[in-house]
This record gives structure tokens, C-alpha cells and sequence, in this order.
């Protein structure tokens, strides 16, 4: 007995081989031809120590600037009028020159006196830094 084929019915397996050499071609192209980004490293590599020196550097000398609870201010020491700071520390920096400049405000002093002498060194281009102090 003799089998007919229909029209329109097709047995034919489609070959996947060449499809799958084509690809492994492309997948090999694509890695040999990419390029891959060099990420820096962080130098853990520790500083140098210390020179064995006993040689300290010599400290800046300090004006200090007191306004205590009574509103009442004073330049390393000597009592001054708060109006008259600025002109009094600018005075004693020819004689200590470079030497920074400390103002030490009573916790219980009127902030109005703070405010003005920072103020006060900031225009004359004086850096000052500022230390309150506790009551009690």
C-alpha cells in the first residue's frame, strides 16, 4: 500500500546546527573584542612615622579676651573698657605678634557683648575663636 501525502503537510526538520555555530562565532567576536574598564585601587600604603625628634614646635602666644558676669572685660588680665577691646589687643599684637586671639565670655554675660566684639575682630580681619564659660 502506497501512502499519499496530503498537500500542505511537510515533514521537514529545519537543521539548527549552522544557527548555533553563527552564534558561538558572535559570542567569541563580542569577547575578544570588548573592552574592560581598569578600576584604580585605593594606596594602602601607610605614611612615613614621625622624625624621632624631641623638638616640639614652638606654641603661638595667646590674647586673651575675658567678659565675665558683670559685663565687665579684660585683656590678659588688665581690666578694659568693652568698647576700647579692639583697639587694646590690636596694641598688644605689636608686641606678641601672630598670637591668637581667645575670647572667653562668663555663660551669665549679656550676649550683646559677644556679638560685638567677634564682631568687632572679624572687621578689623582679626580671627578670634570663642570659649564660654560655665556659671557656677
Amino acid at each position: 500500500m502506497r501512502r499519499r501525502h496530503k498537500k500542505g503537510e511537510d515533514d521537514s526538520d529545519i537543521d539548527m546546527t549552522p544557527m548555533l555555530d553563527i552564534v558561538f562565532i558572535m559570542l567569541i567576536f563580542f569577547i575578544v573584542t570588548a573592552t574592560f574598564l581598569s578600576e584604580k585601587g585605593i594606596d594602602l600604603t601607610p605614611p612615613p612615622p614621625p622624625p624621632d625628634s624631641d623638638i616640639t614646635p614652638p606654641s603661638k602666644p595667646a590674647i586673651v579676651v575675658y567678659v565675665d558676669a558683670r559685663n565687665q572685660c579684660s585683656v590678659d588680665g588688665n581690666s578694659t573698657e568693652c568698647d576700647r577691646v579692639t583697639l587694646v589687643v590690636e596694641g598688644t599684637l605689636g608686641e606678641k605678634p601672630g598670637a591668637n586671639i581667645i575670647l572667653r565670655v562668663s555663660e551669665l554675660a549679656q550676649h550683646g557683648n559677644l556679638v560685638y566684639l567677634k564682631d568687632s575682630f572679624d572687621q578689623k580681619g582679626l580671627s578670634s575663636k570663642i570659649e564660654i564659660i560655665p556659671a557656677g
